[in-house]
């Protein structure tokens, strides 16, 4: 055998293709042939240079990423149980006016001072039950901060009016404070649970002087990664075989 014909076939060998003669032919002549030995050993080595590579060195991301992990919801707990507890006390309120007590709204009597006193506790009953479901619930705050915002702002204008004229007792101004109170609460909890949800990683959590590499996602502009994808229409010419 020609040392052109083995080297052809050990190359045939290596890339795992059929060998232009029988396997036992070549073997024999790498017994007999040190260059041929020689070449098959570099070719080898080579083989397993171009498929087989080190890993590239990866950079300890660990104390960057553990940085903007948000802070444990526990940290969060103080503003909540504030919350919860104007909410109980607000329960309260409205416990007490349906049992009885003084609403602080002279001037009136009989089946209107009834009816106003429904009306006031179902109110103060269903401000408490939201107070108390967005401290549990945080993300609930924000769909009460617009209806509540609201509340207090008429609230205030109207009771600066019955101030005025006489028409509103202290105690009663007073237990509009709760409210007030809420209102606070609500944004507080609000607003730390927005801050609380920020996705680490992104690039809106980087800090000064950090950067992402362009081709990962964090990379990637809002418009593109929020961009709706466009649904493929049917061809309307298409036609079932008959």
């Amino acid at each position: 055998m020609r040392c052109e014909t083995a080297r052809e076939a050990l190359s045939a060998r290596i890339d795992g293709e059929p060998e232009p003669v029988p396997p036992e032919t070549t073997d024999r002549h790498l017994t007999t042939c040190a260059g041929c030995r020689s070449y098959y050993a570099n070719a080898q080595r080579l083989r397993r240079r171009m498929t087989v590579r080190s890993a590239p060195d990866v950079p300890d991301l660990t104390e960057v990423l553990l940085d903007r992990i948000p802070a444990p919801t526990g940290e969060r707990w103080g503003t909540r149980i504030a919350l919860a507890l104007v909410a109980i006390a607000q329960l309260t309120l409205s416990a007490a006016q349906l049992f009885g007590v003084a609403t602080g709204m002279p001037g009136m009597s009989g089946a209107m001072v009834g009816h106003l006193s429904h009306e006031t506790t179902a109110w103060n009953a269903a401000i408490g039950l939201g107070l108390l479901w967005a401290a549990l619930r945080p993300r609930a705050a924000i769909g009460q901060l617009p209806v509540l915002s609201g509340f207090v702002l008429v609230l205030a204008a109207l009771s600066t009016a019955d101030v005025v004229s006489g028409a509103v007792t202290a105690g009663r101004l007073a237990s509009h404070g709760l409210v007030l109170a809420g209102l606070a609460l609500l944004f507080v909890v609000r607003r730390r649970h927005t801050a609380g949800d920020g996705h680490p990683g992104t690039a809106d959590s980087l800090r000064p002087g950090e950067h992402v590499d362009a081709g990962s996602s964090a990379a990637e502009p809002a418009a593109e990664r929020h961009r709706p994808q466009r649904r493929r229409r049917r061809p309307t010419g298409h036609r079932r075989a008959a």
